[in-house]
């Protein structure tokens, strides 16, 4: 039986939920493991509650700061945190824009006012910076810096991106976003198709978020031994228990598989087998 066609809204829902129930993806939370403080009810309950953001997103019509520090603080009133600030931050434009060429034209149109909203959500999350960021979100000067220097939303990722691979696909209009859909779709229909996608994703680079949690020798060596994954050299459930021992989370690559696979669901992309 074939689902109706779904709505750009129904597709990133869909695609959040995807992703936190595949297994195993090495670290991350997923159907068999949580963490002390955020369980996958967390996960999938903000898939619910950040819907009304991405309606305003589907209808295209609001500032894409505001949508995402609603998207935020719809779904910061559960008890484990920040669950979707990174695929918030790739999905919202994604959806505004229809395509990754709409969201791009999005993206170089937003203002000051879009920079500062967004700089109020992050406030909102307990997502760590780098030591050397002049532009601290817990500095009220920010929103000052930011005004005085006119910086639109595609200035602050482009300040981010050299340390943060979610900022980077904005930037870089969302290759690793491309690329992940491209895999899925070779990778066939499924939920072994989100994980193998997701592992070899996280072969491709050092994950930032890690890098900020572990720095960078760490998110290095995790990469690395992804690798060892796909080559055979070691299984991904030996990947995973050491993730998880070591609280190494991949968060940068789980979200730009949320965002590959809303791609790909609206190209046909298979999960329902």
């Amino acid at each position: 039986m074939t689902c109706l066609r779904l709505s750009t809204v129904e597709r990133a829902q869909l695609a959040m939920m995807l992703e936190v129930t595949a297994f195993p993806k090495p670290g991350n939370v997923d159907r068999c493991h949580d963490y002390p403080e955020t369980r996958l009810e967390h996960f999938l309950a903000s898939t619910i509650f950040a819907r009304p953001a991405l309606e305003e997103a589907e209808l295209g019509k609001g500032r894409l700061g505001e949508i995402i520090k609603h998207a935020v603080r719809d779904t910061n009133c559960h008890a484990g945190g920040n669950t979707h600030f990174g695929a918030f931050i790739l999905l919202i434009p994604l959806v505004y824009g229809k395509t990754i060429e709409g969201a791009m034209e999005a993206i170089a149109n937003t203002e000051s006012s879009d920079a500062v909203a967004f700089y109020k959500a992050f406030a909102m999350t307990a997502v760590k910076m780098n030591a050397t960021d002049d532009l601290d979100v817990n500095d009220p000067h920010t929103l000052t810096l930011i005004r005085e220097r006119d910086m639109n939303l595609l200035d602050i990722m482009q300040h981010s991106a050299a340390n943060d691979m979610v900022a980077r696909e904005w930037v870089t209009g969302f290759p690793l976003s491309r690329r992940g859909a491209d895999l899925l779709k070779e990778n066939g229909p499924g939920r072994d198709s989100i994980v193998r996608t997701f592992l070899t994703l996280l072969a491709t680079e050092p994950d930032t978020f890690i890098a900020k949690k572990h720095g960078m020798d760490v998110a290095r060596e995790t990469m690395l031994a992804a690798r060892d994954v796909l080559d055979g050299k070691r299984t991904i459930e030996d990947l995973d228990e050491e993730c998880i021992r070591r609280d190494i989370n991949p968060g940068s690559i789980a979200d730009i598989t949320i965002a590959a696979i809303y791609l790909a669901l609206g190209e046909g992309w298979s999960w329902d087998s």
